[in-house]
């Protein structure tokens, strides 16, 4: 038995990834399907002149009943690494039985005081507190700037012609005949729009089916979850990209559907691949194999292509057309000029700020996991810090819409959604503190691979986030 086991683990190591930190190499971790290992490749004496090699492997690999739970990977033998020398390297493996039970071997790998430290608790605190003053601020500004302006437009309206032109008229209602006119660059704006709506029903998925069941035991597995789930909500992307195309008077349908089926995996497939090449000059583990690489383009144009093109059909059909509560005007009233931090720029790099700052101390913890090899398992946090994201970019979007509105610019579609994407710039500059100051990366290969990653998990975050708000209120979209 023990034979068929030490076979079973030989089988999947040959899926395992090995990942080498120091300049000598010095730490070697084992990922398999049955449970990770970690040993000590070699190391250099104190001047860093001189490096050693550790030739001698010893496995303890633990066993209960037919399954392995454990194994633990020691290495001996010193040697130092001469130029033009063969090294003689083995290994031997002592078996012992353990009590601990298959479903709970992952277990000593979670390391609750890291994911579980008060810190993280204060965190997801502070942000639902900001979230309730934000909400209330956000109420009581809107409630009392709103029945003010609409006791202003009633009393406007009582007055008599002559009054009404002599009247200093300004404010949002200026703008009513402009509101709903489309968008420049409406097939983009759409597709993005999609897009948004389908990174968000990924996420909320992948993070439901993560709570329910153990992902993180098979490595792999939420990768694969998250393609198979993208895949299977594609409807979701042709569906309300499709329809809000359609109400903007949009005729080049199948282009926006293209556009919108391959937005996402298009960036995605491009900087992996553009990786990749590089993971093949330095012969790294990580290059994708080819068989990967068609197996992903078939499923972009075999189940991606098809099922937008059936939500596409069905927004077009069921909420494609507009229905606006007024007349648009035929010819665009003019932008009168407004102070500066009410133009569009100002107002779309302050609105990122808060969306960040409630989800900043989520990012370390997984940044931490993804690039610390640390096994990311508290998918309940994710889970409140998803719908805090949700709450505080509402607030921050529509505040920004009516101060642009009131600023009687109507051009707000675009900075709605910019203001809310631009949450994806805040992560990304995160992302250059935490390479710099929280990891031991270097050389071409790595600083690729990092900063290439990182710029697709801001993109798609940033259009998640300037997106996800209109699902919950569609009023406000055109």
């Amino acid at each position: 038995m023990k034979h068929d086991l030490f076979l079973q683990y030989q089988e999947s190591m040959k899926f395992s990834q090995i990942s080498i930190h120091s300049p000598l190499a010095k730490k070697i971790n084992f990922f398999s399907s049955l449970s990770p290992s970690a040993g000590i490749v070699g190391e250099a004496d104190e001047n860093g002149e001189d490096f050693y090699l550790w030739t001698y492997k010893k496995l303890e690999i633990g066993y209960n009943g037919n399954r392995i739970v454990d194994v633990n990977l020691t290495s001996e033998g010193k040697v130092k690494l001469v130029p033009n020398t063969k090294i003689q390297m083995s290994y031997s493996v002592k078996w012992k039985k353990s009590d601990v039970k298959f479903e709970d071997r992952f277990d000593k790998y979670l390391d609750p005081s890291f994911f579980q430290h008060r810190i993280h608790w204060f965190s997801i605190f502070n942000s639902f507190m900001m979230v309730i003053f934000l909400v209330g601020l956000v109420s009581m500004i809107l409630m009392r700037t709103l029945r003010k302006d609409y006791a202003r437009y009633s009393k406007e309206e009582e007055m008599d012609d002559m009054d009404r032109d002599l009247g200093d008229e300004y404010g949002w209602k200026q703008v009513h005949g402009d509101v709903f006119r489309p968008s420049s660059h409406p097939l983009i704006f759409s597709s993005l729009i999609g897009s948004g709506c389908q990174i968000f029903a990924v996420s909320f998925i992948v993070i439901i089916v993560a709570m329910l069941e153990d992902l993180y035991t098979e490595r792999g597995s939420m990768l694969s979850t998250a393609i198979f789930v993208y895949a299977a909500t594609s409807p979701v992307n042709g569906y309300f990209g499709g329809s809000l195309y359609a109400r903007q008077g949009g005729r080049r349908w199948i282009k926006q559907m293209f556009i919108g089926a391959f937005l996402i995996p298009a960036m995605v497939c491009g900087t992996a691949f553009f990786i990749n090449f590089i993971a093949i000059y330095y012969h790294a583990s990580r290059a994708i194999p080819f068989g990967t690489m068609v197996a992903v383009c078939c499923i972009c144009f075999f189940v991606i292509l098809p099922l937008n093109l059936v939500g596409t059909i069905l927004g077009r059909n069921l909420s494609g057309q507009p229905n606006f509560p007024c007349r648009v005007n035929a010819v665009p009233r003019p932008i009168p000029e407004k102070k500066w931090f009410m133009e569009p720029a100002v107002i779309v790099c302050l609105g990122g700020i808060l969306p960040f700052g409630s989800i900043f101390i989520e990012m370390y913890f997984i940044f931490t996991s993804f690039w610390a090899y640390k096994i990311y398992y508290v998918y309940g946090f994710m889970m409140l810090v998803l719908v805090i994201l949700c709450i505080v970019t509402v607030c921050v979007t529509i505040v920004c819409t009516y101060f642009l509105l009131n600023a009687e610019d109507y051009r707000w579609q675009w900075t709605s959604f910019l203001s809310a994407a631009s949450t994806a710039i805040y992560v990304y500059m995160y992302s250059f503190y935490y390479y710099f100051f929280k990891t031991k990366m270097y050389g071409l290969f790595q600083t690729s691979f990092y900063f290439g990653y990182m710029a697709v998990f801001s993109t798609a975050l940033g259009i998640m986030c300037a997106k996800h708000w209109q699902i919950f209120f569609p009023l406000v979209e055109p």
